[in-house]
C-alpha cells in the first residue's frame, strides 16, 4: 500500500451529514435511530465538559469559531459570534426556545410556496422540545435582573413572561454563552450527538470537508481532510450540508454547486441586537440565575422583542459602554448593575462572498432597521426607570440620544445569521425547495439556518431544529401523521407553475 493510501480514509454510508449543530445532529441521529447507516461530520472538536472554566476570555477562544470574533463589514460593523464543536452555536448560546411565530409561517406559503403551517409543523416542534427538555424558566431561576425588568414591565403595563428554554437540571450559574459547567444546557453535543452514536452513527470530529462531490447531477461523497492531514473520502447517495448560514454557502461554491436562483450567498438577515445597562439601588448579582430568563414582546409586532442577558464581572467589564472613570465606577458596584437586551427583527439583508478561503460578510442597517432600534433603545430606558434605576446606560457614544443616534453610532452584535441558501418553492428564486432538497441536484440537501426564507423576529433554534426533523423523517420515507405515505424519491419538482407562482409542496412531521 502507497504512503498515499494508508493516509486515505474512506467511509461507506447511507447519509453523510456535514456539520453537527441544531440541524445536523437532528437529522443523524433520526436517520440513525431509523436504521440508516449515518457518517457525522465535525470540523470542530468534542469539547471537555470539565475544561469549562467559565472564564470569558478563555472560553471565548475554545468554543467560538475564530475566538468569536467574527464580524461583518458594513454600517455599522456588527459582531457575529458562532460556536464551533459538537454541538455548534447550541453550545453557546442561551437556550432560549421559541416555536416559529403562525405570521411567519403564513408569509413562508405566500411568498416561498412552502406549505407549512402550525399543525403541520407541531408534531416536529414537540418532538424536539421532548428531546432538549424544553421549559419555562421559574422565577427562582430566573435570578434578580429578572426580577428588574419584570417590575419595569409590570408598572408600564407592557405584555412580558418567563423564557422557555433547553435546560434540564440548571442551577442558575449565569454562564451560558461561555459553555455550561454542569451540563444543564441540553446542546446538540450531549442530546442528538448520543443518540446518533448509540444508534450506529459513525462521528468524526476535526473533518474539514471541503467538496461534495457531484456526478451527472447527482451528490455521491464528501472529501475532505482529518487532523493530521489524513485525507477523508464519505461515499454516500444522499448528502445533508449542515455546516451553519456562513459557512453552507461557500461549501456549495467550493463544490461548484449549480445555483440557477442566483440566490445563494444572499438574502442574509442578523437579528441585530443591543443591550443596555441599569445602576439599581438593590443587589442584583447579574450573573446569578439564567442570564437569558425574561422577555418583554409587547412591541413584537413592531420588529422589537427584549430578551434578558448578563453575564460575570469580565463579560459586564467588556459590554458595559462606558470609558475612563465612569466605567472604573460602575464596574466597582458591578453587584447593583443589571442588563436587558433589546432584538430587531431585520428588514436589512446582507450577502457573503469569499475572500482567499474565508467567508467576508457584508451587511449594512437599513433606515427602517435603524428607526427600530432609536426606539427600542428609548423603550428600554423607559422600562429601566420604571423599575427605578438610579443611572441608565445606554450603548450610545457620550452625547448622542436614541433619537439622534445613526447607524454608525450603535454598538451591536447578532446571533442569529438565516437565509443564505434560503428554501422557496422554485427553482429560480431559492437554493432549496420545500423538502430542503438543493435545486437541481439529487440527493443533496441542507438542514441549518441557511435554508430558513426570512427573519423570524425570535431566537430561531428550535425553527431550524423542527425543519431538520421534518426532514430526517422525509428521507427515512416515514407515513406522517394523519395522511398517507409519499412515494420514496429524493427531491420533489419545485419548478414553477405555468402562471410563474410558486408551487406549494407537503411538509409533514413525525408524531
Amino acid at each position: 500500500m502507497s504512503a498515499a493510501e494508508s493516509s486515505r480514509v474512506v467511509h461507506e454510508a447511507d447519509v453523510c451529514v456535514v456539520g453537527a449543530g441544531a440541524g445536523g445532529a437532528v437529522v443523524a441521529a433520526e436517520l440513525a435511530e431509523g436504521g440508516a447507516r449515518v457518517v457525522l461530520l465535525e470540523q470542530g472538536p468534542r469539547h471537555d465538559i470539565d475544561k469549562f472554566s467559565a472564564r470569558p476570555p478563555e472560553m471565548l477562544g475554545r468554543l467560538y469559531r475564530d475566538g468569536g470574533q467574527t464580524a461583518t463589514l458594513g454600517s455599522p460593523p456588527i459582531l457575529l459570534p458562532l460556536g464551533r464543536g459538537l454541538g455548534g452555536t447550541t453550545l453557546v448560546n442561551s437556550g432560549t426556545c421559541f416555536r416559529t411565530p403562525p405570521a411567519v409561517l403564513e408569509r413562508w406559503a405566500g411568498e416561498f410556496g412552502l406549505d407549512v403551517d402550525e399543525a403541520t409543523l407541531a408534531p416536529c416542534f414537540e418532538r424536539v422540545e421532548k428531546a432538549l427538555s424544553v421549559a419555562e424558566v421559574t422565577p427562582e431561576l430566573a435570578g434578580a435582573n429578572a426580577l428588574v425588568a419584570r417590575r419595569g414591565a409590570e408598572r408600564l403595563g407592557w405584555s412580558h413572561g418567563y423564557l422557555r428554554r433547553n435546560a434540564r437540571g440548571c442551577v442558575g450559574s449565569g454562564v451560558c454563552v461561555f459553555g455550561c459547567p454542569t451540563s444543564a444546557k441540553q446542546h446538540t453535543g450531549i442530546t442528538y450527538v448520543p443518540r446518533a452514536q448509540a444508534a450506529g452513527a459513525q462521528v468524526l470530529t476535526g473533518a474539514d470537508v471541503r467538496k461534495v462531490r457531484v456526478d451527472r447531477g447527482r451528490a455521491h461523497a464528501v472529501e475532505g481532510r482529518l487532523p493530521g492531514g489524513r485525507r477523508l473520502e464519505v461515499r454516500a447517495p444522499r448528502v445533508v450540508i449542515a455546516c451553519g448560514t456562513i459557512h453552507t454557502p461557500l461549501l456549495l461554491q467550493r463544490s461548484r454547486i449549480r445555483d440557477a436562483s442566483g440566490q445563494r450567498g444572499r438574502n442574509l438577515s442578523l437579528h441585530p441586537a443591543t443591550a443596555a445597562f441599569a445602576l439599581m439601588d438593590e443587589v442584583v448579582d447579574m450573573a446569578r440565575g439564567v442570564p437569558q430568563s425574561f422577555y418583554v414582546d409587547e412591541f413584537a409586532s413592531e420588529g422589537m422583542m427584549f430578551e434578558g442577558v448578563a453575564g460575570p464581572p469580565a463579560y459586564a467589564a467588556m459590554a458595559l459602554p462606558l470609558t475612563g472613570a465612569a466605567h472604573a465606577r460602575a464596574m466597582s458596584r458591578y453587584r447593583h448593575l443589571a442588563q436587558f437586551g433589546l432584538m430587531v427583527s431585520d428588514s436589512s439583508r446582507g450577502h457573503l462572498h469569499v475572500l482567499g478561503s474565508r467567508p467576508v460578510i457584508r451587511y449594512s442597517l437599513s433606515r427602517e432597521d435603524l428607526a427600530k432600534f432609536r426606539a427600542g433603545l428609548e423603550r428600554l430606558r423607559q422600562l429601566f426607570q420604571a423599575a427605578g434605576a438610579r443611572e441608565v446606560y445606554l450603548p450610545l457614544p457620550a452625547g448622542v440620544t436614541p433619537a439622534s443616534a445613526c447607524a454608525d453610532d450603535l454598538k451591536l452584535m447578532a446571533f442569529h445569521p438565516l437565509g443564505t441558501a434560503r428554501a422557496d418553492a422554485r427553482a429560480s428564486h431559492g437554493v432549496t425547495d420545500g423538502d430542503l432538497a438543493v435545486h437541481g441536484v439529487e440527493g443533496l440537501y441542507i438542514a441549518d439556518g441557511s435554508v430558513v426564507p426570512s427573519a423570524l423576529g425570535v431566537n430561531p433554534q428550535l425553527t431550524i431544529m423542527a425543519l431538520a426533523t421534518r426532514l430526517a423523517f422525509h428521507l427515512l420515507d416515514r407515513e406522517p401523521p394523519g395522511g398517507a405515505s409519499r412515494p420514496a424519491r429524493d427531491r420533489r419538482d419545485g419548478s414553477a407553475q405555468a402562471d410563474g407562482k410558486p408551487r406549494t409542496q407537503e411538509l409533514t412531521c413525525p408524531s
